[in-house]
């Protein structure tokens, strides 16, 4: 008999600010078994999240968060079964920006990512330790997910952003074995996950899926929940687009 696993990722923009109340509800209507959160923070918006996720089921939880600097960026997980966090000698040197933990029920190994910019002059290394880290793990069960302010040239930007450094990065990854879980799917869509100021879409926010689960791999989908004050708008509760990933075990 299968068993269904969703995982859900989010960009919640700045903590989540006044809009924590609405996103907790959110993400608890989607009915995940694990959840990848960035730009979580300590303060209490974030907190307020946790605990709506906390009160939804998924009360195992572990971030990255700066206790010091409340206001810093980081990225956290929320599971309904037990985690462990993963001590790897490969994987991303950004404390706030990169968590990986195993789920206790189906050993499965999750990578929480929050790319930076390309202008702070990190992406490179945080690239580089990515496809290090999917090199050795291309036997495990394995995701990487999160935001990660990059795509492919072409199909996943409106207008030219993205460079040949950053699309070799796909390459590599594929190249061990991994698969960008969206495009392997649906390899001609075009759908966007983030806008910039002039309304150009781009799709940042990415799921990479390895070998042994993508047998496992159901459906990629992204959404915009809509705020209930302006449903109208877009981004009305955060500047990225929801990312619902579905297996079957």
């Amino acid at each position: 008999m299968s068993a269904p696993f969703r995982l859900v990722a989010w960009n919640i923009r700045a903590g989540g600010g006044k809009r924590a109340q609405l996103i907790g509800q959110v993400l608890c209507k989607l009915q995940a078994d694990f959840v990848v959160l960035s730009e979580f923070r300590s303060g209490l918006p974030s907190q307020l999240i946790a605990e709506a996720l906390a009160k939804g089921g998924l009360g195992h939880q572990m971030s990255a968060t700066n206790e010091v600097k409340p206001n810093t960026n980081a990225v956290m997980v929320a599971s309904k079964a037990s985690l462990k966090r993963l001590g790897l000698r490969a994987g991303p040197e950004e404390p706030g920006r990169w968590l990986m933990v195993r789920e206790g029920i189906r050993s499965l190994a999750v990578g929480a990512m929050h790319i930076p910019n390309q202008h702070t002059g990190r992406k490179p290394g945080y690239h580089n330790a990515l496809v290090d880290l999917a090199a050795r793990w291309r036997d495990k069960p394995a995701l990487l997910v999160g935001d990660t302010n990059s795509g492919r040239i072409g199909i996943d930007e409106e207008k030219p952003v993205f460079n040949k450094r950053t699309d070799a990065w796909f390459d590599r990854l594929e190249a061990a074995g991994w698969q960008d879980g969206f495009r392997s799917l649906y390899p001609t869509v075009k759908d966007y996950t983030w806008y910039s100021h002039r309304d150009n879409g781009f799709r940042l926010d990415q799921v990479f899926v390895s070998p042994r689960l993508r047998q496992h791999l159901k459906d990629v989908r992204h959404f915009w929940p809509p705020h209930p004050d302006q449903p109208g708008r877009r981004d009305g509760l955060s500047d990225h687009a929801l990312l619902v990933v579905d297996f079957e075990f």
